[in-house]
């Protein structure tokens, strides 16, 4: 039994090291996403830190609509974003859960 707990320890350290990597990696993933003109566009990481915006002239001189569009421009990267790092970061958590029969978490 010891030696069970040891080796599900160990297994869990590695899982806890892997999801470390894998947020980091996730820095790296980027996501463009567009409004449907193409009028603004916004680029996010999958770990949802905006890199860029770009604004197309035209809605610099409308306060509203920009906010409008940013707002749902960045709301669907974000999104993207979301969808992305939890199937990353899930994958990786239920790959290093030790089998404990009874506790089947990732159904």
């Amino acid at each position: 039994m010891f030696g069970d707990m040891m080796g599900m320890m160990k297994k869990l350290k590695e899982t806890q090291e892997k999801v470390e990597a894998t947020k980091r990696r996730l820095d790296t993933v980027l996501i463009d996403e567009s409004s449907s003109d193409n009028k603004l566009k916004v680029t996010v990481t999958a770990n949802r830190t905006v890199k860029a915006i770009s604004v197309d002239d035209e809605l610099l001189s409308d306060k509203e609509m920009l906010e409008d569009y940013l707002v749902l421009t960045l709301n669907k990267a974000i999104e993207r974003a979301t969808e992305i790092n939890e199937a990353e970061l899930g994958a990786v958590a239920k790959e290093g859960m030790p089998n404990i029969p009874g506790l089947d978490m990732f159904k």
